[in-house]
């Protein structure tokens, strides 16, 4: 513990040079930013990275990597345990837009403001560039944009329901909501040697499994993709049935049953403390 709270005392690793002053020729983690980097506890990527070194993990950081060069993603090397990625502090198409749509010109989080340091939906774009080169190593999205979009969700920007994050991103696990406990135990279950497709029994994440032989507790089936997408009515019920079951103490199990051109379905599961939630592939 001593010496990892002497590491504590230093940022966290950028960049190679960064790795080899701390001794490092692998990181445990690399955590992908949309935000620079900022270690204060006002920043989701502080707060994840430093619990996870607090545990014995080593954590890089790539704060805003170029999204239009896959090298860009790979300055730490490939990590031991897994990607972990999140899109920033706010969400990236309210940090690219206002209301009306229009193109924002400041972005606060961001050294000088400069706009255009991150792309739009950049938790899928930043996944799908981690795809291109490291193709089976896990990878864990988070923060505010991949929670809210966990399930079926309505696009204010393309004004169009779309599907889980977890489909479009191409990553293995959502870990979403307030992720300090859950990213510790998936850490733990990654370094005890457990496929990340086998991490299917932590409260707050979201997962994908080819059937529900697994679940085993009292659940709510929530109304299809395909239902939600035709009518509104059943898509306010199925938000509202999920609403009333994110409760820690009086909370249900929900499944979520979607279609999508009627050769994929997703099931959803939700514990009671927070939903976890089971994507069901059925090609």
């Amino acid at each position: 513990m001593t010496d990892i709270r002497s590491y504590m005392k230093d940022f966290l690793p950028i960049c190679r040079e960064d790795m080899d002053k701390r001794g490092w020729t692998q990181c445990d983690f690399v955590y992908i930013s949309g935000d620079a980097y900022v270690d204060h506890s006002s920043f989701g990527h502080a707060i994840i990275s430093r619990i996870l070194e607090l545990n014995g993990y080593k954590v890089g950081i790539i704060p805003q990597p170029d999204w239009k060069d896959k090298n860009s993603i790979s300055i730490l090397g490939e990590p031991r345990l897994g990607f972990l990625v999140a899109a920033g502090n706010m969400d990236s198409m309210v940090n690219h837009y206002t209301v009306s749509k229009k193109r924002r010109n400041f972005d606060a989080y961001t050294p000088g403001g400069v706009i255009g340091k991150r792309p739009d939906y950049a938790t899928i774009v930043y996944c799908n560039l981690i795809r291109q080169t490291y193709k089976k190593t896990p990878i864990i999205i988070g923060g505010i944009e991949a929670s809210l979009r966990r399930l079926a969700h309505y696009d204010y920007w393309s004004n169009k329901v779309k599907r889980s994050i977890l489909l479009d991103s191409g990553a293995d696990l959502i870990s979403y909501g307030m992720g300090e406990h859950s990213i510790v135990e998936i850490a733990d279950a990654l370094n005890a040697g457990i496929d990340v497709k086998d991490i299917t029994f932590i409260r707050g994440t979201v997962y994908k499994a080819k059937n529900l032989e697994h679940l085993y507790d009292e659940y709510i089936m929530l109304p299809s993709y395909d239902e939600i997408c035709s009518d509104k009515k059943t898509y306010a019920e199925s938000f509202y049935k999920q609403y009333c079951n994110t409760d820690p103490f009086v909370a249900k199990q929900n499944t979520k049953i979607q279609s999508i051109l009627s050769r994929i379905r997703h099931h959803i599961l939700s514990h009671s403390r927070n939903l976890t939630m089971c994507i069901q592939w059925i090609i």
